[in-house]
Parts: C-alpha cells; sequence; structure tokens
C-alpha cells in the first residue's frame, strides 16, 4: 500500500515523500495516528495545498522538541529496585518507570517516547534514549540502586566521572 508521509518516521522516509508499506502497517498505526495519508490523487492534491502549514507546524514542533533536549540533556534520574546479591533486578525497568521519574523531575514525557535499547535488569548507570520529536532525541541517564543512600552516592559517582570526561575531552581539544 502506497502513503504519504506527514512526517518524518525513523527507517521509512521523509515528510512529503511517498513510501510504500504492508497494508497492516499502514491500517493499524500509520493512518490511526495522522502518520500518512492513502496516495489517492485527491490525497496527493490535498498535501501539496497543506505542505506549506504542515511544514511550518513541523518546525515549530521541532523547535520546541530541541529546546526540550537542551533542557534535559544531562539528566540523570536515579530509581530503587530490589535486586539479588548478585545485582540482578526482579523484574526491569520499563519505559513507564523512566518517564514517571522524568515527570516528577519537570519534564512531560510520556512512555511512548522512551527508548530502551536493551532491558534494564542490573544495579548500575544506564543510558536511554527519549525521542523528543521525529528529527530530536537526547540520552538521559537511569542509576539504578537498592537503597536512596546509595543512589545518592552512584549519582555523585556518576556526575564526577561525567565532570572528568568533560574536562579530558576539553584538555584533548587544546
Amino acid at each position: 500500500m502506497q502513503v504519504i508521509l506527514l512526517e518524518r518516521i525513523e527507517k521509512l522516509g521523509q515528510m512529503g515523500q511517498l513510501v510504500t508499506v504492508k497494508p497492516g502497517y499502514a491500517r493499524n498505526f500509520l493512518l490511526p495516528k495522522k502518520k500518512a495519508l492513502r496516495a489517492t490523487k485527491d490525497n496527493l492534491a490535498y498535501f501539496e495545498k497543506q505542505k506549506a502549514q504542515l511544514e511550518a507546524n513541523n518546525l515549530k514542533r521541532r523547535e520546541e522538541a530541541e529546546y526540550v533536549a537542551q533542557k534535559m540533556d544531562g539528566t540523570v534520574i536515579s530509581l530503587v529496585r530490589q535486586a539479588s546479591e548478585m545485582g540482578h533486578l526482579y523484574g526491569s525497568i520499563r519505559s513507564n518507570d523512566v518517564s514517571e521519574s522524568l515527570t516528577k523531575a519537570g519534564f512531560n514525557i510520556n512512555r511512548s517516547q522512551v527508548e530502551i535499547l536493551t532491558p534494564i535488569k542490573i544495579l548500575g548507570a544506564h543510558t536511554v534514549k527519549i525521542v523528543l520529536h521525529p528529527e530530536v532525541s537526547v540520552d538521559v541517564g537511569v542509576l539504578v540502586a537498592q537503597s536512596e543512600e546509595e543512589a545518592a552516592v552512584k549519582l555523585t559517582e556518576f556526575k564526577n566521572s561525567k565532570k572528568s570526561e568533560s574536562s579530558e575531552e576539553a584538555a584533548a581539544e587544546a
């Protein structure tokens, strides 16, 4: 099935591009979420009329996402979970857990914006990708600890290691 993309979709195409996708993907995801239109003559004409408005809306949303990304860059959240003596969690950290912690930290992030590339099932420091816009994403640090005290200690260690890495990079550039 051919569709016209109304926004950039990773691994598929740019806004305005005519792409061929499987019918189920179009019916169940792209069309209901208003990310694409069926490629008919009427829809092509409609898209050409609305193209400038859609691009302006996309640019505005992208600028807002870049502003939030600047504020969110370097953010580290800590989560307290029960774990075995070996450091393996009883369960795992889900995108919902990360989005709730970021909301408590003052960012309006929903669960679908959180991309956990590898499952978080052990204690320690991890990195999670937050997709604010199809073209803007930011990495957030997630510290998993067994207690609040341990989380505070790990947080100071993590921030100190980040500072030393940035000072080493500055020295290397000079």
